[in-house]
């Protein structure tokens, strides 16, 4: 096959965690994109037939993002910037950006005229927004294509959502089209890189498939590769991928039973990898105690996903060395949020470090002893290439499961009340809950989110009272929005709303373990028999050592989420018939003292809880 053209669109990575689903996004019109960094040499952009700028993580336009290579802007190419590089663009032309008038979540985008940007599109535009500054003047040529409203139980919105100069081909959006949530955002792309850039659309996922065979050969040469095999989707898909590039001989899969994985979910795993046609060195080892003894003690989220990593590393070394192979590379599933979250890229904020990301890893990428063929990919671009590689339906559209596995599902404590701020948290929230007929609980610990593309380390809060679903998650986001220190809202599902919680001394044990693998088994049980495994994208289940009302130990979580990407996800309403079967099971198990459903969106929390 003739090489196909690359490198039709650059998008400048400033570090935002959608930068590299901007390229996603383009990829699927067919057009190659490819990320470069602010800092790259103006010669390099010049090839290109468009340039868009991304978000970033940083509070403020005004800090050290602004010292990129401006000299883009001499290029007779079209550009196009979202959030910050939107920002970017009115400042650089003599707009005026402020800092203020933040928002996170979904705003209404009214299309101020008949634009090649908007075409085909409606006068008024669902939109996901996450920014802390604005722009409140544009310079001259430039003038205003869309503004935004929120909600009416919201009130306000923002001028200069959509910006713009034909003459210069300069062109912003406040809000992000590359995630889901702004629901017509690929056609906004498909009309920047198809129409305005005139890309021809000729990239596809054979393609790629192709390249990443051959660059597999060359970066592995004549040695062999060691992969950690979850059984996920990204290390199965990885596995086929290795077998082909390099054949089943020279490819030793190892699966590890960490003493966190799902309810018989080892034995199911290496039952597939052999189904597969992979088995010709699959090993397995019961690494239980090694974990649990090396978690031992610990609470703090991030310390628990280092220690996780670290200890897969040391049963691979150990592993290879029984074996005979420690000379092999490294390989691994990590796809791209892995990275992002991390700060993988030169101006990433960390939002959560995982597994395969801890300093021991990057140590090993820096030797050259990892291959990732699959880094660069989303989860539904690493589904494709399963479909590509002939992996059957179901193995690849399994629901993701997290590399730390229940390890970052089981929330550990110190047992020390966190109520930071809640002398004016409590009162914000009683009073925005109220206007739903619903009671607010402020939870006294911390969860992991994400706001602006930066990592949140803030306070859930407990909604108790109503009993339609939609009018809670709607109320969960008005709170999120306009109470600061929060990141999540649960909606409680036991017989009465707690008065108060404690959370209680806990760490990582096979106690706990157990207890959250058969609450997880009845939630998964329940999905797939009343058909919705299909059409929810994930589900975690939690536990929480939380004290309610004095009673009990254990507080469960259900996370069901709509999402494509895990970018940003929306949560997923259950029915009424699951809902009473869960409360019947849950509640029944040892120690339980409450369930909950999570009704928050991603941003502002992240779809693990950890």
């Amino acid at each position: 096959m003739a090489q196909l053209p690359h490198g039709q669109i650059a998008v400048v990575d400033f570090g935002g965690q959608y930068a590299h689903l901007i390229a996603t996004k383009v990829r699927r019109l067919r057009v190659l994109a490819e990320i470069r960094q602010p800092d790259d040499p103006v010669e390099m952009f010049a090839g290109y037939r468009g340039i868009i700028l991304s978000g970033s993580p940083s509070f403020s336009a005004f800090g050290e993002d602004s010292g990129y290579t401006k000299a883009i802007y001499d290029l007779d190419i079209p550009i196009l910037g979202f959030c910050f590089g939107h920002q970017e663009i009115a400042k650089h032309y003599g707009g005026e950006v402020v800092h203020g008038g933040r928002e996170w979540g979904r705003a209404s985008l009214h299309i101020a005229h008949d634009h090649p940007l908007f075409r085909g599109l409606s006068p008024i535009e669902p939109v996901f927004m996450s920014h802390y500054d604005s722009v409140v003047r544009v310079g001259d040529g430039f003038e205003e294509l869309g503004y935004t409203v929120l909600g009416e139980s919201e009130g306000g919105g923002h001028r200069f959502a959509a910006i713009g100069s034909d003459r210069l081909r300069r062109y912003g959006f406040q809000f992000h089209p590359e995630v889901d949530d702004t629901v017509h955002g690929h056609e906004m792309i498909a009309n920047f890189v198809l129409g305005i850039c005139g890309c021809t659309p000729s990239w596809t996922m054979e393609r790629y498939l192709e390249e990443q065979v051959e660059r597999v050969r060359a970066e592995v040469g004549d040695r062999s590769v060691f992969l950690l095999a979850s059984g996920g989707v990204d290390s199965t898909v990885a596995a086929k991928l290795f077998g082909l590039a390099i054949g089943p001989d020279r490819l030793h899969l190892l699966h590890v039973d960490n003493g966190l994985m799902r309810k018989g979910e080892s034995l199911a795993v290496l039952e597939m990898l052999r189904a597969l046609g992979l088995g010709s060195h699959v090993h397995f080892v019961d690494a239980t105690d090694v974990f649990l003894q090396a978690l031992a003690g610990a609470v703090e989220p991030e310390r628990k996903r280092q220690i996780i990593g670290d200890t897969f590393v040391e049963v691979f070394e150990r592993e290879a060395r029984r074996l005979g192979i420690e000379g092999h590379l490294l390989g691994q599933g990590t796809i791209y949020p892995d990275t992002i979250e991390t700060g993988g890229t030169k101006r990433a904020d960390t939002i959560k470090t995982h597994h395969n990301r801890v300093p021991v890893i990057e140590r090993m990428i820096e030797a050259g002893r990892v291959v990732e063929p699959l880094s660069q990919l989303y989860k539904v671009e690493v589904r494709e290439l399963g479909e590509q590689l002939g992996i059957p339906h179901d193995m690849i559209w399994r629901h993701p499961f997290p590399g730390p596995g229940l390890g970052v599902r089981l929330l550990c404590s110190a047992g020390v009340e966190d109520r930071e701020n809640f002398e004016e948290i409590e009162p914000k929230v009683a009073a925005l809950a109220a206007q739903y007929d619903l009671k607010a609980l402020a939870l006294p610990f911390r969860s992991v989110g994400v706001k602006a593309d930066l990592r949140a380390y803030e306070h859930p809060v407990m909604l108790g009272g109503g009993v339609n679903w939609d009018r809670t998650a709607e109320a969960a986001g008005m709170i999120l929005k306009q109470v600061p220190g929060l990141n999540r809202c649960i909606w409680n599902l036991g017989p009465k709303m707690p008065a108060r919680a404690r959370p209680l001394p806990a760490t990582t044990t096979r106690e706990r373990l157990d207890l959250l693998r058969e609450a997880d088994a009845l939630v998964m049980n329940g999905l797939k028999r009343h058909g919705l495994y299909a059409t929810i994208w994930q589900c975690p289940t939690v536990l929480v050592p939380l004290e309610l009302d004095g009673a009990g130990r254990e507080l469960v979580i259900v996370r069901p989420i709509h999402s494509e990407r895990g970018m940003t996800a929306l949560p997923a309403a259950l029915p009424d018939a699951l809902l009473d079967e869960l409360r019947s099971a849950i509640l029944a198990l040892p120690g339980v003292t409450g369930l909950a459903i999570d009704v928050t969106s991603k941003p502002p929390g992240t779809i693990e809880w950890e």
